[in-house]
Parts: C-alpha cells; structure tokens; sequence
C-alpha cells in the first residue's frame, strides 16, 4: 500500500521557519504533481501550493512569497519550506497529489504562536 509520510512540523514563535518533508514509496512520483495541504483546526483541508513533476509551482494566496514547494524524484520526496510564519499558518499540514486522490497521510502539525 502506497503511503505518504509527513515530517516537520513543530511549534514556532511568529516569524519563524519551518520545513515540512512528505516521503512516499508511489513509483511514479516523479510524474505527478503533488501538492502541500492545510487543515485548520475546524475548518475543510486546502491546498496551499502544488510542483508539477518538472517542478513548475504555483501557490495559495495566502502562502505566496513565504512558502517554497520543492521535490527530489530521486528521493520520492516532497518539501515545505515555510518562511515568516503567521499564527494563521496554524494547522495540519498535508502532503498528496494536487488532485487529493492518494490516501491521505497522518499530517504534520504546525503551531504558530504570537
């Protein structure tokens, strides 16, 4: 069963950086384009920021020039790198494909407090 892994998340004070990984066994990942998602505590899981397998990227509003998507098809892997973090950054992060068709994952939590 293929599984996505993610990694990365913690507590940080407003400002603060972090980097989220997502590993996962599917054999094609390098031809899919994944996304990073976010769940907020009540709130429906968005997607904040997709990298197409040759690596094109584009991302939510709300992440626009604080967050970098990233991968390693060599790796099977998947990277968040999150910058200047707000406490509405706050949430579950997720790694899938962009469509959200692979089961998900457990999630990385991410707290930012203020």
């Amino acid at each position: 069963q293929v599984q996505l892994v993610e990694s990365g998340g913690g507590a940080v004070p407003v400002g603060g950086s972090l980097r989220l990984s997502c590993e996962t066994s599917r054999i094609t990942f390098r031809l899919l384009t994944m996304g990073w998602f976010r769940q907020e505590s009540g709130k429906q899981r968005e997607l904040i920021a997709t990298i197409t397998g040759d690596s094109k990227t584009s991302y939510a509003d709300s992440v626009k020039g604080r967050f970098t998507i990233s991968r390693d098809n060599a790796k099977k892997s998947l990277y968040l790198q999150m910058n200047t973090l707000k406490p509405e950054d706050t949430g579950v992060y997720y790694c899938n494909m962009g469509s959200g068709s692979m089961e998900w994952g457990q999630g990385t939590q991410v707290t930012v407090s203020s």
